[in-house]
């Protein structure tokens, strides 16, 4: 029985090493991005984070459907269709295109809204420049997004991995000229970073095109050996799969944001405290984030197979690993918190208020790992309309009003920034349980299928 499951760790950490790379580059972008604002001023990084906010949360929500490539081309490449994945990839690309320049246009046009918003003009103005400078490097990364998990649902992940860390390495240096001004550059402040991050998508986006076209690993697969064009059915499937998934960000990413915009009335300190603690939980949650992601390419690939009891080890293995990982996260959290804070900050209030913060983003570690383990498993298996369901009620109708009602209202007072956190956790416990027992249902009901047809 051990040996099962040892068997299955050993390839969620082949394919999930990888991803746990590219995707703590991603989120040392983001990090680096902070730290380089923070210290500019208390403005521009209350700036950067609400202008994030409302980035990644329309970000995530349109590339969450071409994440839906992932399990289509892992099913495919578990059930040896190498030729369709090539098909498959060329007419996903269409759509790729069309879903990132609406993001770009989206992005240009956002000050409307910000203008709306409770928040001081100084913070709301730095928003939105910064979206606008990094409007089309997010249409670029739209596409590289396609490409990563084209090359993911292949268990190719290492390339993926040393694109990543490339656009990583190279987003410090451009942040810093353009934040601060350095070598002549206008010095943008906040700014600075949207402009930094649309050089660096771009330069991805270009790398990943010339990796796959050069290496021979992908040409079982002929990814741009003709011209394909847009296919109704092919874009039919990844928005039944992926509308789902896109939606389901939507709305974990909204509750991220829907707090941000709640303790913006309280004041930049709060913001920015709150910010860094956002940070750091999302930052530690790559490890449990990375064995998820994996999940969906190794479930993928034994649904594919069609060995379903192996997925069934896989899925219980990921939880598990998820279950771990996240623990180690809880203590390094707690251990080192005033340390990793001072990184961000040299402010004395922002910092003894993200010291405080970082307690509840320790503990939002548990359930946040529980949930990604079960969605990845679950994503594997195509599963995904259930699951949105299931995000909507934990977030919506726990998480918020009741996230909503403590900092603002309390039980005897109000609770500020921690009555949010307070609701967030709960709110992620909820989806948790309710994740483990729909992948339990799932997996229980595609054996009884399979042996009934035997």
């Amino acid at each position: 029985m051990i040996k099962k499951y040892l068997k299955e760790f050993k390839h969620l950490f082949n394919i999930g090493f990888p991803i746990f790379g590219s995707q703590l580059s991603y989120a040392l972008m983001g990090t680096t991005d902070t730290i380089i604002a923070g210290r500019a001023s208390a403005s521009d990084l209350a700036g950067l984070a609400v202008g994030n906010a409302f980035s990644m949360t329309i970000f995530m929500f349109f590339s969450g459907v071409i994440f839906a490539v992932t399990p289509i081309v892992a099913q495919l490449y578990g059930a040896k269709e190498f030729q369709l994945i090539g098909q498959k990839l060329r007419e996903v690309l269409w759509l790729a295109i069309f879903l990132g320049f609406l993001i770009a246009f989206l992005y240009m046009n956002m000050g409307i809204i910000l203008d709306i918003l409770p928040i001081d003009k100084s913070v709301t103005d730095i928003s939105e420049k910064y979206l606008k400078a990094v409007a089309f490097g997010f249409a670029f990364i739209t596409i590289f997004t396609c490409l990563r998990c084209y090359s993911e649902g292949m268990t190719l992940t290492k390339p993926v991995f040393y694109i990543a860390v490339f656009g990583m390495i190279l987003n410090i240096p451009l942040d810093l000229i353009f934040v601060y001004g350095w070598f002549g550059a206008p010095k943008l402040g906040g700014v600075g970073c949207g402009i930094a991050t649309s050089i660096v998508s771009f330069i991805m986006m270009i790398a990943i095109f010339i990796y796959i076209k050069l290496n021979k690993k992908y040409e079982i697969t002929k990814p741009f050996s003709a011209f394909t064009p847009p296919s109704y059915e092919t874009t039919k499937e990844v928005f039944k799969l992926g509308l789902p998934i896109g939606f389901g960000i939507f709305i974990e990413l909204s509750m991220f944001s829907g707090a941000q915009i709640i303790l913006g009335i309280l004041g930049e300190n709060i913001v920015a405290s709150h910010a860094i603690a956002i940070n750091v939980a999302s930052l530690f949650f790559m490890v449990p984030l990375a064995v998820g992601l994996a999940a969906s390419t190794r479930v993928g690939n034994l649904i594919g197979e069609k060995n379903y009891r192996q997925a069934k080890v896989a899925s219980l293995s990921t939880i598990y690993l998820c279950i771990l990982t996240a623990l180690m996260n809880v203590i390094l959290i707690l251990i080192f918190r005033e340390l990793i804070v001072s990184i961000y900050t040299t402010d004395e209030i922002i910092f003894s208020l993200a010291v405080y913060l970082l307690i509840f983003a320790a503990i939002f570690q548990l359930p946040d790992g529980i949930q990604m383990g079960a969605l990845g498993s679950l994503r594997g298996f195509k599963d995904t309309f259930v699951p949105m369901i299931l995000l909507f009620i934990s977030y919506w109708m726990f998480a918020m009003p009741i996230g909503y009602y403590l900092t603002m209202t309390g039980f005897n007072q109000p609770l500020g920034a921690a009555g949010m956190w307070y609701g967030m956790i709960l709110g992620l416990s909820i989806f948790a349980i309710m994740a483990v027992f729909r992948l339990r249902s799932i997996i229980r009901k595609s054996i009884q299928r399979v042996e009934a047809i035997c």
